[in-house]
């Protein structure tokens, strides 16, 4: 249990821990599968206000309703609870253990989706095999990336930019942009996209 979880824990005595962390997961769950709370309460036949509750930790999942939430969640019922662990699922924090890779076209690319689902922020650890690069592309948004390792060529509009670790960079994603791996090792980039990732 985090610090800042048993600091709200405290304020609010009729509020468990357990409660807390199984709310979270439904949550993440529901909004990694793109549903709102009345979509789901309707599909489980719980009440949204019900549903809201459990969401937020005030109310405790009640053996009659974890089997009809694991159901339209298309989830194992020992997914909702699993009792004292952090959640593998959760609105703010994604463990190392659950980290997803995002499809991508080009090869020698590899990118890990680092912020959870329904964050407003998509942040990636891209890391890109020597001579690995992506085609040219644009998409909607802003970008901000940190050269952890390695070297990188980026090119934006046409303008070309050699990078090392350290080195940082931020721009449009409307521009047209492409990179590549120009180095002697794997380059390691956190990247992070105001708009949901695309394939390249």
């Amino acid at each position: 249990m985090t610090e800042s979880l048993a600091h709200s824990v405290r304020k609010k005595t009729d509020v468990s821990v357990a409660d807390i962390l199984v709310g979270r997961r439904i949550r993440a769950l529901r909004l990694e599968k793109g549903l709102s709370l009345s979509t789901l309460s309707a599909r489980a036949g719980i009440s949204v206000g019900a549903l809201s509750q459990i969401e937020r930790g005030l109310s405790s999942l009640r053996i009659r309703t974890i089997w009809p939430l694991a159901t339209a969640l298309c989830v194992d019922p020992q997914d909702l609870v699993a009792e004292g662990k952090e959640p593998q699922r959760d609105v703010y924090c994604v463990p190392a253990s659950t980290r997803k890779t995002l499809p991508v076209h080009s090869d020698g690319i590899i990118k890990s989706l680092l912020s959870p689902h329904a964050a407003a922020l998509t942040g990636m650890l891209v890391c890109v095999e020597v001579g690995g690069a992506s085609g040219m592309y644009a998409h909607s948004g802003n970008e901000f990336g940190y050269v952890l390792s390695g070297d990188l060529m980026l090119w934006i509009e046409g303008a070309s930019y050699r990078l090392s670790s350290g080195d940082s960079f931020a721009f449009r994603s409307n521009l047209e942009h492409s990179f590549r791996n120009c180095g002697t090792e794997v380059a390691k980039i956190l990247w992070v996209n105001t708009s949901k990732p695309e394939k390249e």
